[in-house]
């Protein structure tokens, strides 16, 4: 399948070098912001850093997208607090959220390509259908990491489960987000 020029409407392909530098920025504070919005939990927070991944992704593209996480995790890595609570520092990739940082660039990765291929705003149910997809990405590869400190049992109770349901809704609102963005403007 070949990409389409116009799967996003921020068009970033299109864009030169120093607009699209400052898309990634734009995206680490996006992602740093949605970190601090966030429920407490134990081992694992809610937060609506999965959110911004697949916008990310779906509005980026799967290479920008990608490029994008990685940048924002190099800040936490170097210890800048822009994890959830404003965590920082290389502790968070090897403890219980190590999966799950891990994957958020598979995510972004996964989605953007889906969005390149026509799953995108103007086509909202298979945009939610990706947003889904890479959110069960995230958390069976989060699991699978949790898994090796608390077990499958409690790592899909305690690592999964709480998080479906937040799943559907973020995906839904995300399809619907990326429907409206990219409805035409009239002048």
């Amino acid at each position: 399948m070949t990409t389409s020029s116009a799967f996003s409407p921020v068009d970033l392909q299109s864009r030169s070098l120093p607009v699209r530098l400052l898309a990634v920025a734009f995206g680490t504070v996006l992602l740093a912001v949605s970190s601090r919005i966030e429920v407490p939990m134990v081992p694992v927070p809610i937060t609506m850093q999965t959110f911004a991944v697949a916008m990310v992704g779906a509005l980026y593209g799967w290479r920008l997208g990608a490029l994008t996480v990685l940048a924002w995790l190099g800040q936490a890595a170097a210890g800048l607090p822009v994890l959830a609570g404003g965590a920082a520092g290389l502790a968070h990739f090897a403890g219980p959220t190590g999966g799950y940082l891990a994957a958020f660039p598979v995510m972004a990765a996964l989605i953007g390509w889906l969005a390149e291929r026509g799953w995108n705003g103007s086509r909202a149910g298979l945009a939610f259908l990706s947003m889904l997809a890479g959110n069960l990405l995230c958390l069976v590869l989060g699991a699978a990491w949790l898994s090796r400190g608390i077990g499958w049992d409690a790592a899909i109770t305690h690592g999964v489960l709480p998080f479906l349901l937040g799943a559907a809704l973020k995906s839904a609102v995300g399809a619907l987000a990326l429907r409206q963005l990219s409805r035409p403007r009239r002048a």
